[in-house]
């Protein structure tokens, strides 16, 4: 099993996996054209040429990024693949230098073999909220939200660090 990052060649492979789970109710749909335009943010476990897991590492703040469409095939569920993509993408967070990772779940106990731990929803910033609305569950979410904190000391930031953002305005002359 090979773990590497995802190709435009990969993308129909990873529509399939990710919908196949969102015909289910279990994880929010993608389009395909949004999975060419993120598949930066992919990963994908391979095994003998073909696309047997995926999942997306995607980045939300400089020190918070989100593990998404986190999907293995159905015939090799149980076998590691999902384990091995996590760990993975764990990876590139701490290339990245990026001390927290979250994840929205319906599979703690698999996180939490993984380093993360359950937390409230609203220790989360409002921005990873954002693709919430396309859920079919967003008023009455189920999701359990999950935290790997890879930096020592790590923590939540409090309301008061949060940095504004000035955003300039453009002059029309």
């Amino acid at each position: 099993m090979i773990f590497r990052k995802a190709t435009m060649a990969d993308v129909p492979h990873i529509h399939r996996l990710i919908n196949h789970y969102a015909q289910q109710g279990l994880m929010l749909r993608r389009p395909l054209m949004r999975l060419y335009e993120s598949v930066r943010d992919f990963a994908v476990a391979e095994d003998g040429g073909a696309i047997m897991g995926t999942g997306g590492l995607h980045m939300l703040w400089h020190d918070l990024a989100e593990i998404r469409s986190l999907s293995v095939h159905p015939d090799r569920v149980g076998q590691g693949i999902g384990r091995g993509l996590v760990e993975f993408m764990l990876a590139e967070a701490q290339g990245l230098a990026v001390p927290r990772v979250f994840a929205f779940t319906y599979k703690p106990g698999f996180f939490a073999k993984c380093g993360f731990a359950v937390v409230k929803k609203e220790i989360l910033p409002q921005k990873v909220w954002k693709e919430c609305v396309y859920c079919d569950k967003f008023h009455d979410c189920d999701e359990i939200a999950v935290i790997n904190y890879l930096s020592p000391g790590a923590r939540p930031p409090q309301e008061e660090e949060i940095p504004l953002v000035d955003v300039p305005r453009w002059k029309v002359d």
